[in-house]
């Protein structure tokens, strides 16, 4: 077994039969690139990728004069978009590098309601009634959550009920917070404590 070294990762030259196997720094499981670190950083980059893509696709329905409908514009998005964006989002929801999704999102949520660069951010969910993504991700999160405490038969449970003990106090894990939260509700909550421009116009931002 010869191991060499580059400056990404550490390759193992590793030979069975005379067949050398493969070694892939970013190998891609089930639709979820992985790497070394389970940063989930190349795997936010392609997603935020292929959702500059869809943006595009998107920004071709959305014309001032001719364009389609808000209604239109919101459906395309959802399958689109927002599909692709929330893959797996239980497991790489917590890195830092969600905010790569996070920009294509509102460049998204901008073509739905029509609005400028300069709109407030908290705006952007209200006028494409679409959840913020952060809250979307943490709703799928709680439905794996609950998911896998009815399964006694899975072998991740005990580590959900019985988490062990963290050794990286960098990585955030996926139980350290498994409070289930209504989405709407934490979504009106956010709205109501947010200082944004005019946020007195919209009494509860679930509704339409």
């Amino acid at each position: 077994m010869l191991l060499t070294v580059c400056f990404t990762c550490i390759i193992l030259s590793v030979y069975l039969d005379g067949q050398r196997l493969w070694h892939e720094c970013h190998p891609t499981y089930l639709g979820v690139t992985l790497d070394r670190t389970l940063s989930y950083r190349e795997h936010l980059t392609k997603t935020a990728g292929k959702l500059k893509n869809q943006n595009n696709l998107l920004m071709k329905l959305a014309g001032s004069t001719w364009g389609a409908s808000a209604n239109t514009l919101r459906s395309s998005a959802l399958a689109l978009c927002y599909s692709a964006a929330e893959y797996c989002a239980p497991v790489w929801s917590r890195p830092a590098h969600t905010s790569q999704v996070d920009v294509q999102l509102k460049s998204t949520m901008r073509h739905i309601s029509g609005t400028l660069r300069s709109t407030p951010l908290p705006w952007l969910p209200v006028l494409s009634n679409i959840e913020p993504p952060a809250l979307q991700r943490k709703a799928a999160t709680d439905k794996l959550v609950e998911k896998i405490v009815k399964h006694d038969s899975w072998p991740i449970q005990p580590d959900i009920l019985s988490p062990p003990l963290l050794r990286l106090t960098s990585r955030k894990r996926l139980w350290l917070d498994l409070q289930l939260v209504d989405i709407k509700s934490r979504w009106r909550h956010n709205w109501k404590s947010a200082q944004v421009v005019n946020s007195h116009l919209v009494c509860d931002p679930t509704i339409w």
